[in-house]
């Protein structure tokens, strides 16, 4: 019996479930769920992330985590943690360009958090045995500096979503349709669960898992110090919209036919992921797009010198950078958050409070 006709039984069964339980299955079942079956990442897959469009965005990464280290006093040992490391490119790219200080890579405890064995094996494959796999961030052993990076994980945390109607709010559920096809509903709710002015008809999200895992984060830098860097398309400030979706061939379908069988995604709630770290003790922001990151970062000037010791590869080095930094592109939507010990001041991030 496939997800989709054990879901469809369940709420036959017991009645309607909320987004995040629907959103949780579809990625995480033992036994149908995309992650744990089928994640297919890459221009043949279901979806490109940034590390796989060009080597730089990992190698720019390195070098703020270099500058980080530094800053924090280049201790030794330290972790070098990165949270849903996809195929292993990033880190990969990353620790290249950690050759360029020795000692960096010297100090450097590799961890990668990541719940999917396909996904741990492709990343095995890229990285061989030098890093460390756990599940979660409390399996990091604590007692060390952090440098935490995660590239489009926010986005892969649930969100419950919620209707301002006629009457007041509802909250959105999955139920079943006349035709017993699962089909949206919503589900009456005594109090406003958002903090904003909400038209009629407005749909607004909300992620505890996205903030809880921003504090989870914020207790481990302030108990033992590091930064962490979030990158991930998001909004940067509150506002309403619809964002889940799912990918399937790098083309959006119905999340409610395709259970299991495609990405499923909501967008990063970086004001909340934010708030989140300060209420927990540690500094964060600002919320920067990524285009203004990678440009601090120097991704023009790095993208000349591979076009000029490899000239024949110019027009893709600048369809990459295009990709990545362009407002219609990646550049906008894409936004980079840094969470901070209280008294560190990481690499373009030095007003964060």
């Amino acid at each position: 019996m496939s997800l989709l006709d054990r879901l469809k039984a369940q709420i036959a069964q017991d009645g309607p479930i909320g987004v995040p339980e629907f959103f949780t299955r579809c990625l995480h079942d033992p036994r149908d769920g995309y992650y744990a079956m089928r994640p297919d990442l890459g221009a043949g897959g279901d979806f490109v992330t940034a590390p796989l469009v060009s080597q730089m965005f990992g190698e720019l990464i390195g070098l703020w985590a270099i500058e980080t280290w530094t800053r924090l006093g280049r201790p030794a040992p330290f972790r070098l943690v990165e949270m849903g490391p996809g195929d292993g490119t990033l880190m990969s790219d990353l620790l290249r360009a950690g050759k360029l200080d020795p000692e960096f890579l010297a100090a450097a405890q590799v961890l990668l958090v990541e719940v999917s064995g396909p996904l741990r094996a492709r990343q095995a494959a890229r990285l061989g045995e030098g890093p460390r796999w756990v599940g979660r961030l409390d399996e990091v052993p604590a007692g060390a500096p952090m440098i935490l990076v995660a590239n489009e994980l926010l986005d892969c945390l649930p969100a419950r979503q919620f209707v301002r109607t006629e009457d007041g709010w509802a909250e959105r559920v999955i139920g079943l349709g006349e035709d017993g096809d699962l089909a949206f509903g919503l589900r009456s709710l005594g109090q406003s669960p958002i903090d904003a002015e909400a038209q009629a008809g407005s749909l607004w999200e909300s992620s505890p898992a996205q903030a809880a895992l921003a504090s989870d984060i914020a207790h481990r830098l302030v108990a033992d110090g590091g930064a962490a860097l979030l990158i991930d398309y998001g909004r940067a400030q509150p506002e309403a919209g619809d964002t889940l979706q799912a990918l399937q061939a790098h083309k959006k379908v119905d999340p409610l036919k395709t259970a299991g069988q495609a990405d499923l995604t909501v967008w990063a709630d970086f004001p909340a992921v934010v708030a989140a770290a300060r209420e927990t003790g540690a500094k964060a922001g600002p919320i920067l797009t990524q285009a203004e990151f990678l440009v601090a970062l120097g991704i023009e000037q790095r993208a000349q010198a591979l076009a000029a010791a490899r000239p024949d590869r110019a027009e893709q080095l600048a369809r990459q950078l295009d990709r990545l930094v362009n407002a219609a592109q990646m550049g906008d939507l894409f936004k980079v958050a840094c969470l901070c010990a209280p008294d560190l001041s990481p690499p373009l991030f030095e007003d964060a409070t």
